[in-house]
C-alpha cells in the first residue's frame, strides 16, 4: 500500500481510485453510474446497503464485479423460506475427537450478497443484525469476529410480495443506503444486448485491496466538516419527524415515523464521502442533498393519508429538500 504524507494527497488518491473503480466497473455493468457511486460510498462510509430493483437489472453481477475489482473475499447467500440462522453464521459439530468445533459459515467474509432477503423468515433476517452492527457472530456463547473491511449488500424485488418477509424497521435502519434501480435507457440497453449475447470474456483488474479499502474507511471520518453543513443535515432528519419542533406540513400530513439519529449520523458520513468522491476536501450542503434520498427513503414510514393520494416517500423528500 501506498504511503500518504498527508489526508490531501491521501484525499486525491481517494479521487483517482474512485474514477479507475468506475471505469473498470462499467467494462460489465453498463450505465447504473448512480448506483455505483452510492455503493462505494456506502463501502468507504463502513456502511450496508439495500438494492431494491426488478428481476433483470444485474444487481447481483453488479456486486459480484464490484467484489471482484476491490480483490475482495465475497460469498452469495440466497435467501429462501427454509433457511435457517446457522446458515449464514455457522454451527457447531463434532469433529473425529468427539470435541466440539465451530465450522463458519458464509457470513465470514469481506463482502455478503444477501440475495433477495425478503424472502426469508424474520428469524433468519435477526441473524445478520449483530453481524451488521457488531462485525462479530456470537455461536455457543463464543464471540468470532469477522474480517474488516466487511459489507452486506442486499437485494430486494419490489413487485413480487408473495411470499416475501418485509425487513423490519430495526433492520432497515441498520442498512446506509436504500438503492432504488431503474430500467436502463434505450441506448444502454442497446450496449448491454450487445456486450451479454457476444462470447468475448471480459477480465477486470484489482483496483484496491483491503487493506487500502480500510485506510479509505478512516480517511473519510477524519474529513473536517463544517458546523452549517451538520446543521442542514440534522435540520432534515428532524424535519421528518411529524409534529416535532421543526417538523413540516407535508410531515405532519403524510409521515406516520420520521428518521432516528442515525439518519443525521449517515447524512454527514455520507457527504464526506461523497466531497472526497468529486475530488473536493469537504463537504457542502449539496454533498447532503445528494445522497438524503437513499439514506431517508427506507427510515421513513407514510401514513394511510399518504398511501391514499399516492404520495411517495420520495416525494416527501423532494418537498423536505
Amino acid at each position: 500500500m501506498a504511503e500518504y504524507k498527508t489526508d490531501v494527497e491521501a484525499a486525491d488518491a481517494l479521487h483517482e481510485s474512485y474514477q479507475k473503480l468506475s471505469q473498470e466497473i462499467s467494462k460489465v455493468i453498463i450505465g447504473q453510474d448512480e448506483v455505483v457511486r452510492l455503493l462505494l460510498t456506502s463501502i468507504f462510509c463502513q456502511g450496508h446497503c439495500l438494492l431494491v430493483g426488478v428481476p433483470g437489472l444485474a444487481k447481483t453481477l453488479l456486486i459480484q464485479t464490484l467484489a471482484s475489482v476491490l480483490d475482495l473475499k465475497f460469498n452469495r447467500i440466497q435467501f429462501t423460506p427454509d433457511l435457517m440462522p446457522s446458515d449464514i453464521l455457522g454451527a457447531e459439530t463434532l469433529d473425529k475427537d468427539r470435541n466440539f468445533k465451530f465450522i463458519k459459515g458464509p457470513v465470514f467474509a469481506n463482502i455478503i450478497l444477501a440475495d433477495e432477503i425478503n424472502r426469508t423468515p424474520p428469524k433468519t433476517q435477526a441473524a445478520l443484525l449483530e453481524a451488521m452492527q457488531e462485525y462479530a457472530v456470537t455461536a455457543a456463547g463464543q464471540r468470532y469476529e469477522l474480517d474488516k473491511p466487511f459489507f452486506v449488500l442486499a437485494t430486494q424485488n419490489p413487485i413480487e410480495q408473495e411470499g416475501t418477509y418485509p425487513l423490519p424497521e430495526a433492520q432497515l435502519d441498520r442498512f446506509m443506503f436504500n438503492v432504488l434501480l431503474d430500467y436502463p435507457a434505450y441506448e444502454q440497453e442497446l450496449d448491454i444486448v450487445k456486450s451479454t449475447t457476444s462470447d468475448e470474456e471480459i477480465k477486470l483488474d484489482h483496483i484496491l485491496t483491503a487493506e487500502e479499502i480500510s485506510y479509505f474507511q478512516h480517511l473519510v471520518r477524519r474529513v473536517p466538516v463544517t458546523d452549517n453543513v451538520i446543521e442542514y443535515a440534522v435540520g432534515l432528519v428532524h424535519k421528518t419527524r411529524p409534529f416535532g419542533d421543526k417538523a413540516l406540513e407535508v410531515t405532519n400530513e403524510y409521515l406516520e415515523w420520521g428518521a432516528g439519529p442515525r439518519a443525521s449520523q449517515y447524512l454527514v458520513l455520507g457527504a464526506k464521502c461523497n466531497a472526497l468522491l468529486n475530488g473536493k476536501y469537504s463537504p457542502d450542503i449539496e454533498d447532503v442533498q445528494a445522497i438524503a434520498k437513499p439514506t431517508l427513503r427506507h427510515r421513513l414510514v407514510r401514513n394511510f393519508k399518504a398511501e391514499a393520494d399516492g404520495v411517495s416517500i420520495d416525494d416527501v423528500v423532494n418537498k423536505l429538500l
